[in-house]
């Protein structure tokens, strides 16, 4: 069953000047409708806390809820999907696990676990990063657009219809030449949430890749 996905991705981060649930907020208020809630510094408790607010938002705004890693939530609140970090997850089993149903999303670095992914049934992947982020720790290499550019001929190549994201230290002035590369869409966190604007920030993207 193909799922929809969306072009643009806002992803809420731990920041101090703002909390996940006024991300998701000011996200979809600006605009949004996919918010990847992305969180690993609470327990089960807090992020139910957070993932029942977050949801009801997105369920206002109609937006899709996804959430990062913590599968063993799926079925205790209202949530679309998951996006694994983890590059050597089995994602058949996972599929398995979670149902046709759920929206499930990986991450890979290379053009080959891309491959793997569609091959064992993601609805989308995350690429990245492209250059130097902050959001998380990355051993990976940097993209950068050549990288992109190697990743969506590859792909076009053997025909494999896989939604990839670009994500990792992406501004609002590196769009239009992601975009280009032929990539279906970009996944984004602090050029958006530790912006002056948010919601102006939000919009900007918006606007680009839309």
């Amino acid at each position: 069953m193909k799922k929809f996905i969306e072009k643009f991705q806002f992803i809420t981060h731990d920041i101090d000047q703002l909390t996940h649930i006024e991300q998701a907020r000011i996200a979809c208020e600006a605009g949004a409708k996919w918010i990847q809630y992305r969180c690993l510094s609470k327990d089960d408790e807090a992020l139910l806390q957070d993932i029942h607010v977050i949801a009801e938002i997105c369920d206002d705004w109609g937006a899709t809820l996804i959430v990062t890693n913590h599968i063993h939530l799926n079925r205790k609140a209202d949530i679309q999907g998951f996006h694994i970090e983890d590059m050597d997850a089995d994602f058949i089993a996972l599929r398995k696990q979670l149902g046709e149903d759920i929206t499930i999303g990986g991450s890979s670095n290379t053009a080959e676990g891309l491959f793997r992914l569609a091959a064992e049934g993601v609805d989308y992947a995350g690429c990245g990063p492209f250059s130097i982020t902050t959001t998380k720790p990355n051993n990976s290499p940097l993209l950068g657009l050549e990288g992109y550019k190697k990743v969506a001929a590859l792909l076009k190549e053997k025909e494999i219809d896989l939604p990839v994201l670009a994500v990792g230290g992406i501004t609002i002035d590196d769009v239009d030449a992601l975009m280009a590369t032929g990539i279906f869409g970009i996944a984004a966190s602090s050029a958006i949430n530790q912006s002056e604007d948010m919601t102006l920030a939000y919009q900007s993207f918006y606007d680009k890749i839309m």
